[in-house]
C-alpha cells in the first residue's frame, strides 16, 4: 500500500487502530526529514499520549516500509499483514516538526485534530467512524425532525379538519427528535472522550444547550395547561420561545460540527438541501395559512354585518 500526506513539515504519521478509536493503541508507519534532508520511514506503537513515536514493533507484521518526499508531499510504501477476518479499521494521521533527530509533538488543533476516520481495505471506502453515527443521528433528529414538527405545528392547525391530529403529529416528531437526539448525544459524548485534545468546544457547549433546552421541552409539556387557563398564554410564550430556540441551535450546531469535521462536503451539501427545502416549504405554508386566516376572518366580518 501507499500513503500520501502533504505536509510542509518535517515528519508524518499514519496508524491503524485495531480495537479502538483513540489515539492510545494506533500502529503507526512513520516517515522524517533530518535535518541533512534524509528520509526515514519505520513503525511505530502508541502506547501513551506522551509518545515521541519511537520505533518498535506493530502488533501486525510489516513486511517492507519506505518513503519518498518531493514537492512538500511525502509517500510511505509498506506491505502490511494485517488481522485475519476483518478488512476496516480505524485510522489517523498527524504531522510535525523535527528537532536534531527528534520528533516534536504535533499540533493540538486545526486539522490535526480532525485527522481521523475508518478505512475498508477491500473496497476502499473512507468513512468517519464515530463521528459519521453521531452527525446522522444529531442531523435527523436536531436538525430535521425538530423543525418539520414545529412546520406540522404551526401550519396545519389553522384546518378544523386536522385538529387534533396536528398535536399528536407535533408531539410525535418533536418526542421522536428527543430520543435520537439524546442517541446522539450520547455518541457526541463518546466520541469526545476517545479524541482528546479536539477542539469542539463550540459544538459541544451548543449540544449541551440543545440537552438541556430539549429536556426542559419534553417535561414542560407534562405542564402544560388547558386552552381556557389564564396561564395558557404564558405558557405559549415560553414554549414558542424555547422551542424556536431549540430549532435555531440545532440547525447552527450541525453545521458548526460539519465545520469542526472537515471534509464532510457531501454530507454538509445534502443537508443544506434538506434545511432549503424545509425552508421553502414552510415559507409556501405561511402564506397559505395568512390567507386562509385572513379570508376566515373576512368571512366572520361580513356574517356579522349582514347578521
Amino acid at each position: 500500500m501507499e500513503v500520501y500526506q502533504n505536509s510542509n513539515t518535517d515528519w508524518v504519521a499514519w496508524g491503524l487502530n485495531i480495537d479502538e478509536t483513540m489515539m492510545v493503541g494506533s500502529q503507526c508507519l512513520v516517515a522524517f526529514r533530518n535535518s541533512s534532508g534524509e528520509i526515514h520511514a519505520y513503525t511505530s506503537p502508541v502506547s501513551s499520549y506522551n509518545t515521541r513515536l519511537e520505533e518498535g514493533a506493530l502488533s501486525f507484521n510489516v513486511l517492507r516500509i519506505g518513503a519518498e518526499y518531493s514537492n512538500n508531499e511525502f509517500i510511505i510504501f509498506a506491505t502490511l499483514e494485517l488481522p485475519a477476518g476483518r478488512t476496516s479499521f480505524n485510522q489517523a494521521w498527524k504531522n510535525g516538526a523535527v528537532s536534531g533527530q527528534a520528533l516534536t509533538a504535533h499540533v493540538q488543533s486545526g486539522d490535526n485534530m480532525r485527522s481521523f476516520g475508518s478505512v475498508d481495505f477491500a473496497n476502499g471506502e473512507l468513512g468517519g467512524g464515530g463521528s459519521s453515527v453521531h452527525g446522522v443521528l444529531n442531523a435527523v433528529s436536531w436538525g430535521v425532525l425538530m423543525p418539520m414538527g414545529a412546520v406540522f405545528a404551526r401550519h396545519l392547525k389553522v384546518f378544523k379538519a386536522a385538529n387534533p391530529a396536528w398535536f399528536y403529529i407535533h408531539v410525535a416528531c418533536q418526542t421522536s427528535a428527543y430520543i435520537v437526539g439524546v442517541a446522539g448525544w450520547g455518541t457526541g459524548l463518546k466520541l469526545g472522550s476517545d479524541s482528546t485534545g479536539i477542539e469542539f468546544t463550540t459544538h459541544r457547549n451548543i449540544g449541551i444547550t440543545l440537552f438541556c433546552l430539549g429536556t426542559l421541552q419534553v417535561f414542560t409539556l407534562l405542564l402544560r395547561p388547558k386552552p381556557d387557563h389564564k396561564y395558557r398564554l404564558y405558557w405559549n410564550i415560553y414554549h414558542h420561545a424555547v422551542g424556536y430556540a431549540v430549532i435555531s441551535l440545532s440547525i447552527a450546531n450541525v453545521f458548526e460540527g460539519f465545520d469542526a469535521l472537515n471534509g464532510q462536503k457531501n454530507w454538509k451539501r445534502a443537508y443544506t438541501g434538506v434545511i432549503i427545502a424545509l425552508g421553502s416549504i414552510a415559507f409556501l405554508l405561511e402564506g397559505f395559512t395568512w390567507f386562509i386566516v385572513i379570508n376566515r376572518k373576512i368571512l366572520m366580518t361580513t356574517s356579522k354585518w349582514y347578521c
